[in-house]
């Protein structure tokens, strides 16, 4: 039962919203089926599988809402978390921002079901990771790694007349090579809707590569470099930044894209003009939802156009309140980028750093976008034009909007964590100190 389609959804959630006495009453079932392998040591530790059907319920009398959840669907079950939910309703307070739930509302259809991904089996989880291992063991390395994979639904209706479903499928795949006496390691990380791309050997040949060409790292001091970002280095501070796009945020002064007088920086150039970020629930390699957690269409929206800053994301709240048009957080983030490829970048570089990726990256100032963090898993000094060896690794402090702006060069944008994103060439990264970690 836990993939349901699109009509059994809508019968569930017909039946469920024909107890409800709510002024109004939104439901939303997710499902999900999935199976999972992680190795260590060059050995499966652990394989899995796992599914699950879940029911939440909001009601609402007044501005008064309660939500219950529930995974049982007999009629029984059904009034059971209705009533609940209305139990709940009742004794909250009013919300100060409450506004009504949608009504029914016209959505495009993404391709983000891919059969290849739900027909998955034990059998193919095992075959990839003995791919994996087997690429390690081939150079005499140890392999550490983890798959997983998913088939996905959301249904929501609500007594407004809004209907929306979606399915979905996903894969994750990482693994991180050391070699036998500590000193070197690598790491790769891909993510797909549709599994036929994943080829989990080849992958796991690039942290192969990386973990046996980064032994024995020598020491550099720190200080401002040129790096090269793999978009495994890059992702997490660039989404950092472009999922803090909140309108609210920036209008109450809490955010980089704050100006005095409750102004935000929207309309103005706040980065590299090559640089362009929009989303596109439609694009064919990272396709997303077409509809937000609460309803709202979803539609390709340019965040970025020139380095300007063009839309801030905002609730259905705060864009009535403060009369502005509604546009939800997206469900991806697409870059734009060149056509240098990693290895014309190492070619065009005098002196710089080749960064695999970053990590234990915490926020040190939320208004700045100010980040600090280390490099991990293959970091590679390079002199004139070439990767000369591998250097110990470093604690960094930077901010992705000076780091925007001290752009280089772009390389074509890589799937990875859902979203579409360049390697980058960029000057004057700030390294503050050394790390012992490998």
């Amino acid at each position: 039962m836990a993939i349901l389609s699109k009509e059994e959804a809508q019968a569930i959630l017909k039946k469920a919203l024909s107890f409800s006495k709510a002024d109004e009453c939104e439901i939303t079932l997710n499902g999900n089926v999935g199976g999972n392998i992680r190795y260590a040591r060059n050995e499966v530790s652990t394989s899995g599988s796992e599914e699950n059907v879940s029911m939440a319920v909001e009601s609402r009398f007044g501005k008064r809402s309660g939500v219950a959840t529930i995974n049982e669907f007999d009629d029984k079950s059904l009034e059971k978390v209705i009533r609940r939910s209305e139990e709940i309703a009742r004794l909250a307070p009013e919300s100060p921002e409450y506004i009504e739930l949608l009504g029914p509302q016209k959505y495009i259809v993404t391709k983000e079901h891919f059969d290849s991904t739900a027909k998955v089996d034990p059998a193919y989880r095992a075959e990839a990771a003995a791919k994996s291992i087997k690429a390690a063991a081939d150079k005499g390395l140890t392999a550490a790694g983890f798959l997983e994979h998913y088939t996905n639904f959301t249904a929501k209706m609500n007594n407004k007349g809004l209907f929306a479903y979606h399915p979905s499928t996903s894969v994750d795949f990482s693994v991180t090579m050391r070699t036998d006496d500590g000193t070197g390691s690598g790491y790769v990380t891909q993510d797909y809707s549709d599994i036929s791309k994943l080829d989990t050997g080849k992958a796991s040949q690039i942290a192969a590569d990386k973990a046996a060409n980064s032994r024995n790292a020598k020491a550099l001091e720190p200080g401002k470099y040129t790096v090269i970002l793999e978009p495994a280095a890059s992702i997490d501070l660039l989404q950092n930044m472009f999922f803090n796009m909140d309108q609210r945020a920036a209008e109450e002064g809490r955010s980089f894209l704050s100006k005095a007088g409750g102004k935000t920086k929207v309309g103005e150039k706040l980065i590299d003009e090559r640089i362009t970020v929009y989303s596109d629930p439609n694009n064919l390699e990272v396709p997303s939802s077409p509809f937000a957690g609460d309803g709202r269409p979803q539609q390709k929206v340019t965040w970025i156009d020139k380095g300007v800053v063009k839309n801030l994301y905002n609730t259905r709240y705060w864009a009535s309140n403060k009369g502005a048009v509604s546009v939800p957080p997206p469900g991806n983030v697409i870059m734009e980028g060149g056509n240098e490829s990693i290895e014309d970048m190492i070619k065009n570089t005098k002196r710089g750093i080749l960064v695999t990726r970053l990590w234990y990256i915490r926020a040190v100032d939320p208004q700045t976008l100010l980040y600090t963090g280390l490099t991990r898993d293959g970091t590679f000094y390079i002199e004139n034009g070439k990767v000369m060896y591998p250097v110990k690794n470093f604690r960094f402090n930077e901010s992705p909007v000076i780091m925007l702006n001290n752009l280089e060069s772009l390389g074509k944008p890589q799937r990875i964590s859902g979203s579409l994103i360049p390697p980058m060439k960029i000057r004057d990264f700030t390294f503050t100190s050394l790390s012992d970690a490998v």
